[in-house]
């Protein structure tokens, strides 16, 4: 199965389950995260989410290349980032290894994140002629615009401790105490007014906006019909650098 969950205490804790392809983001697991999040939306004993990843070096690498380079659906490859950006309960990252691409955006669809200390982060997606358009949008809200910017245009990733530096993510810990960090950061959330909760957390991100949705649909359209984002991931799947053609 793509998604584990597990609800303990109020709180559930959703696995992202492709560990030997690290976790990447393809239809089915896709498609499993927003079915486990609109399950959430509706059960009252679900008062705060975590996100996590199986295995111990890659918390997400990301959409799947190489399902994306072979015809999959990009739609419902982005079902998950959907499901994410309208969860209306409380979200935790539980990073446990790296998250890059589309996997350090579901972190950034996150409101809360805790990490091990070896994690890194980072938008890759210029260097496959793609950009970061699940939840890379709503970096600059989260550290200066200076920073998001080297990071959105260089591809460059940063690490945990550069991250926590930067107010990015809430805690980092040793990788054997993630899960516990998580959920004792989920029950301090969970013994409040769920309601209040919810409305808390909508406020504050109407606060700081989601970028521009009809800009970020007609960008996404044509950068991710283009020649080079057919180029960018054959390039990854072939193990060579990609030849760009500006259109």
């Amino acid at each position: 199965m793509e998604i584990l969950t597990e609800l303990t205490n109020n709180i559930l804790v959703i696995t992202l389950n492709r560990p030997e392809a690290g976790n990447a983001l393809n239809g089915a697991l896709s498609e499993g995260l927003s079915n486990a999040l609109a399950d959430a939306a509706t059960n009252p004993e679900v008062r705060a989410i975590i996100v996590t990843g199986a295995g111990e070096k890659i918390f997400c690498a990301g959409m799947d290349l190489k399902a994306f380079a072979a015809g999959e659906d990009l739609a419902k490859i982005g079902m998950g980032f959907t499901a994410l950006r309208q969860c209306t309960k409380p979200l935790i990252a539980a990073v446990n290894g790296h998250a890059l691409a589309g996997g350090f955006e579901v972190v950034m669809l996150c409101d809360l994140i805790v990490s091990i200390d070896t994690a890194r982060f980072g938008i890759p997606e210029v260097k496959r002629g793609l950009f970061a358009a699940g939840g890379g949008v709503r970096l600059p809200a989260r550290i200066p615009l200076a920073v998001a910017m080297e990071m959105g245009l260089t591809g460059d990733p940063i690490d945990a401790a550069r991250a926590k530096e930067l107010g990015l993510i809430n805690q980092v810990v040793p990788a054997s105490e993630l899960l516990e960090a998580a959920k004792a950061l989920a029950a301090r959330i969970t013994v409040n007014g769920p309601l209040a909760v919810q409305a808390t957390k909508q406020l504050m991100l109407d606060e700081i906006g989601d970028g521009n949705p009809a800009l970020l649909g007609q960008l996404q359209r044509s950068v991710f019909s283009s020649e080079d984002a057919k180029e960018g991931p054959r390039a990854f799947a072939e193990k060579r650098a990609p030849n760009w053609q500006g259109k």
